[in-house]
């Protein structure tokens, strides 16, 4: 007489066969995705101390962008920077813009500032040096504007205000405090 299990050997074994070849068969099959790195945000090509100048249509200076670092990434087409300086280059007077580290997106049109963001505008015979400092600010350089909604200090001279947010035009030199602002504005005297 058989036993039972001796016939359902052959069909285990054939089972267990099928199964190998199946895993056997994925596990050598070529990876048809693409791997170009548009997935990962790793940069593509890092750039030490540089320098980008800006001119305007008549051929002068309009800026000069400087940092010591630079990395751009494929996947977002973003760059950030480390030590960045931009200095606007004015018949009037110049500003500077620095921090610690910056963004900038794709088309290079806005510019995000972080961690110790100090824009400074030099005194001229009439108007003391002005300071703004802050922790975050967005600057359009082709616009010569700076805007920002963290906490802010301007101080220009003895006078020094505190607000929570601000806009700056750079071309029209006019700053706008937004949400609370207090601060002691002094008087400008005229020496003899």
């Amino acid at each position: 007489m058989k036993h039972p299990s001796a016939s359902l050997l052959p069909l285990i074994l054939l089972g267990l066969l099928a199964a190998l070849t199946f895993w056997l068969e994925r596990a050598t099959q070529i990876d048809n995705e693409k791997h170009d790195g548009k997935g990962r945000h790793d940069p593509d090509f890092i750039v030490d101390n540089f320098t980008v100048r800006r001119f305007n249509p008549g051929g002068g200076l309009q800026y000069v962008q400087t940092a010591q670092k630079m990395l751009h990434y494929t996947d977002d087409d973003s760059t950030e920077v480390t030590a960045p300086a931009l200095r606007y280059i004015s018949e009037r007077q110049h500003t500077r813009v620095t921090a610690r580290l910056a963004w900038l997106g794709p088309s290079g049109k806005e510019i995000r500032l972080n961690d110790d963001v100090r824009m400074v505008r030099e005194a001229t015979a009439d108007n003391p040096e002005l300071v703004v400092t802050t922790s975050e600010m967005f600057v359009y350089p082709d616009d010569e504007l700076a805007r920002g909604d963290k906490p802010v200090t301007i101080t220009e001279g003895r006078s020094i205000i505190h607000g929570t947010g601000f806009e700056a035009d750079n071309r029209a030199h006019l700053f706008k405090l937004m949400g609370r602002v207090h601060g002691i504005i002094y008087k400008k005297t005229d020496t003899p």
